[in-house]
């Protein structure tokens, strides 16, 4: 059975709040929220993959040495709503107790993520507000050597594009492995997606239908595959798309395309 790690689409609800006197203001709630159940459970419906969901916060807290032992344990790692600074930062660097006391180093997680897929291990780098460019540029990937081994070409603004009326995908070119089997024109209406640029040599496989922008890339860096979906797997951008009676087969297509051997296109 493959193993896929998959990093993002989790939140932490405080409140509501209430303000009960000019002095009393106390957040009555406290819940965890996962998102991504739906890409976990789309995934793992063939049976074919084992996924482990975590929190953004999980990654960003891993030990050294706990993502090179994901890394070399897993098949696919995704990527949803993880913004550059998870990868770039580590949470001893805002340890003041430490400051002054020694040198803080910790191995490069953007070095990792890029090695690791030009020795075998295949990616999804998925669409949202902290992907991509993202809101106000906080997504970041274009600005880090991630962009090596992304499918497409991040912008340098903000890369939202948003509508209460949705959009849908549409296949570009011959069929594609990843779109066999689909209807994309039955796909739900997606409340948006991060605008990119095509990659040379990087495959549009789909795109935002009467926007021109991609939505499904795939590309090869080294041995390792890596596919780019521009909208997220989960709400809110997504919270038509996991109801898409087609969602888990897009998933396992794509799974099941990344740790073939099947051709590019």
């Amino acid at each position: 059975m493959k193993k896929i790690y998959y990093i993002g689409d989790w939140a932490v609800q405080i409140g509501p709040i209430y303000a009960e006197t000019s002095f009393n203001h106390a957040a009555k709630g406290l819940d965890f929220i996962n998102y991504g159940h739906w890409l976990l459970d789309g995934l793992q419906s063939t049976g074919e993959f084992q996924v482990t969901s975590v929190p953004t916060w999980d990654f960003y807290n891993m030990k050294p040495g706990g993502y090179e032992e994901v890394l070399a344990t897993h098949d696919i790692v995704v990527f949803s709503d993880v913004e550059a600074k998870n990868f770039q930062l580590h949470p001893q660097f805002f340890n003041r107790h430490l400051f002054g006391t020694r040198i803080l180093t910790f191995p490069d997680r953007v070095r990792l993520t890029v090695e690791a897929v030009k020795s075998g291990v295949h990616m999804m780098f998925l669409g949202g507000w902290l992907s991509f460019n993202g809101e106000m540029g906080k997504g970041g990937w274009g600005r880090t050597p991630l962009a090596e081994i992304l499918p497409v070409r991040c912008m340098e603004m903000e890369d939202l594009r948003e509508s209460t009326e949705g959009f849908r995908a549409e296949a570009v070119g011959k069929s594609h492995p990843i779109l066999d089997g689909l209807d994309l024109t039955s796909m739900p209406p997606i409340l948006g997606f991060n605008r990119v640029l095509p990659r040379e040599g990087c495959p549009v496989i789909a795109e935002w239908a009467g926007e021109g922008d991609p939505a499904v890339a795939v590309g090869q860096f080294g041995k390792g595959r890596v596919l780019a979906y521009t909208s997220d797997p989960a709400p809110h951008w997504g919270c038509n798309f996991v109801f898409w009676d087609q969602y888990a087969k897009f998933w396992t297509n794509a799974a099941r395309w990344l740790t073939s051997s099947a051709p590019m296109v």
